[in-house]
């Protein structure tokens, strides 16, 4: 990118996320901001994808235009129809409660660290756009597998959570389809989702070293999701608002990664050993 479209890309994102933190006071509604950045991060990636070059967008260009639309679509869709209606995110929520009359400034400059947050996934975006290799080939097919999957993964993550809430009792957990295997399917598949930039911006010829900064993408989304704003304030609304429930849960099925559990595995090991 040049200089010049990275720095309206992020005064664009930063700007989407005042007008995310002017919603959020006004309304009281918090859901909408996640809705606003998802919106906003699509729109600046479908920009850099298909920013004017030499004579007209390429293949690649194209397809990492058609990827990012279809992601910022689905979910700033999903997530503005969640809003509608809502109370306060629980994450958020929370946020408020802590910080007090303090509230509306820390959010605002809490909102414009979610704007930056966004550039490295849109610069992988913009990385992959431009890969100077003959267009289509193995891993234009595998970014494209991949993305595909993750978006009906997560599509469907979401639409089994809407069923469960709208006939379950509140307060219950949901502990159906792919809730089975892990606590937060559609954190999993968001991050598989960025997994596939790197696939497409890769260049085993080297002539294009930079596409391997296409993996902060995936990198960075994961230890945002796994680690900073995405399991562990939810799950500590989860653990106070559900208890023993939730524990129980969390027991049986990993947060994240479907794998077995080795403290279970372990534990019937020794089971098998007592018994013999």
């Amino acid at each position: 990118m040049t200089w010049f479209l990275s720095l309206a890309i992020a005064a664009g994102l930063s700007l989407a996320m005042s007008l995310a933190w002017r919603v959020r006071i006004r309304t009281g509604q918090s859901g909408w901001i996640d809705a606003i950045w998802s919106a906003a991060t699509g729109l600046a990636g479908f920009v850099v994808a298909l920013w004017p070059g030499p004579p007209a967008p390429s293949g690649r260009a194209l397809l990492s235009a058609g990827l990012v639309l279809a992601w910022s679509l689905r979910l700033a869709g999903h997530l503005f129809v969640r809003a509608r209606g809502a109370g306060d995110d629980p994450r958020y929520a929370a946020l408020a409660r802590e910080w007090g009359a303090d509230f509306p400034r820390r959010l605002f400059v809490f909102l414009q660290i979610q704007a930056a947050a966004a550039l490295p996934l849109v610069a992988a975006i913009a990385l992959a756009a431009r890969a100077p290799r003959v267009f289509p080939d193995l891993l234009d097919g595998a970014g494209l597998l991949v993305a595909v999957a993750a978006l009906a993964g997560e599509a469907v993550a979401d639409t089994q959570l809407a069923r469960f809430r709208r006939n379950a009792p509140r307060g219950a957990l949901c502990e159906t389809g792919l809730w089975r295997l892990s606590r937060h399917p559609n954190y999993l598949f968001e991050f598989l989702f960025w997994c596939a930039w790197p696939l497409i911006a890769f260049d085993s010829s080297g002539d294009y070293p930079q596409g391997w900064l296409a993996l902060a993408a995936p990198l960075f989304i994961c230890w945002l999701l796994v680690l900073v704003s995405g399991v562990p304030p939810l799950e500590k609304h989860m653990r106070a608002s559900r208890g023993a429930a939730f524990e129980a849960y969390a027991r049986r099925v990993n947060a994240f990664f479907p794998i077995p559990r080795i403290s279970l595995w372990r534990k019937g090991s020794n089971d098998r050993r007592r018994s013999r």
